[in-house]
């Protein structure tokens, strides 16, 4: 169970109407030169929905992430994204390679979220960063460099300050990679939590199916670049 206070997310949960998607792809390609990414794709993604993209690796997991977080454009199709149709939204993504600052201590690396627009204060952001910390049993390390951290203290890093952005979604590609199943448990429990009680939208990119299995949500399957499936996690 968690334990220790839950910052405020600040962006309620709003219905699953047609018309209110976050994310709407219409027969999106991508194609890297001769190498075809992503073909064809169609996806919608609602508020307050946990998406868990699944396929082998090379099946275009992290171009669709890159498309939806608006990192990549596509070759063909369309890429409706949150802010595309209101300003206040805003999507953090936690790459692959995480984009931590090595020379940087975890916590100077979490101070790039403080955003005043989303904070009435610093004080504010320092609380909310110590709850996320404590919550993911960090909190006595945020003083270490990053150069000087295992993988899955980087992991855990990288999405605390996806976290203290206030998102409206979260894409995650493999964020569980150096994690053992106790905290990859833990990190999604926290996760879990934001989607249930404060409306994130999470789409997160993932080979754990034991993971998928444990936790309400969707999923989306690609096989060679094209979504084959769409829908509830009964498919594992």
């Amino acid at each position: 169970m968690l334990t220790g206070r839950l910052p405020q997310q600040g962006r309620p949960r709003q219905g699953t109407t047609q018309q209110n998607y976050l994310f709407h792809l219409d027969n999106l390609s991508v194609e890297y030169g001769p190498v075809k990414a992503l073909k064809a794709v169609q996806l919608t993604i609602y508020p307050g929905e946990i998406l868990f993209v699944t396929g082998p690796s090379g099946a275009g997991k992290t171009s669709l992430l890159s498309v939806l977080g608006g990192h990549l454009q596509p070759t063909s199709g369309k890429a409706i994204l949150p802010h595309d149709r209101n300003s206040k939204h805003f999507v953090s993504t936690v790459f692959q390679d995480l984009r931590l600052l090595q020379k940087k201590t975890c916590e100077e690396n979490l101070w790039l979220a403080y955003d005043a627009a989303i904070y009435n204060d610093r004080n504010e952001f320092y609380r909310e960063m110590e709850d996320l910390a404590r919550l993911l049993l960090v909190q006595d390390q945020l003083g270490r460099k990053i150069e000087d951290c295992n993988g899955g203290l980087r992991q855990k890093v990288a999405m605390i300050r996806a976290l203290l952005c206030r998102p409206t979604a979260l894409l995650a590609d493999e964020p569980t990679s150096s994690l053992d199943k106790e905290n990859s448990y833990r990190l999604f429990e926290v996760l879990n939590h934001f989607n249930h009680k404060k409306g994130l939208t999470l789409v997160w990119a993932t080979h754990n199916k034991e993971l998928i299995k444990q936790f309400p949500g969707k999923i989306a399957h690609l096989e060679n670049g094209r979504l084959v499936y769409a829908g509830h996690a009964c498919f594992i």
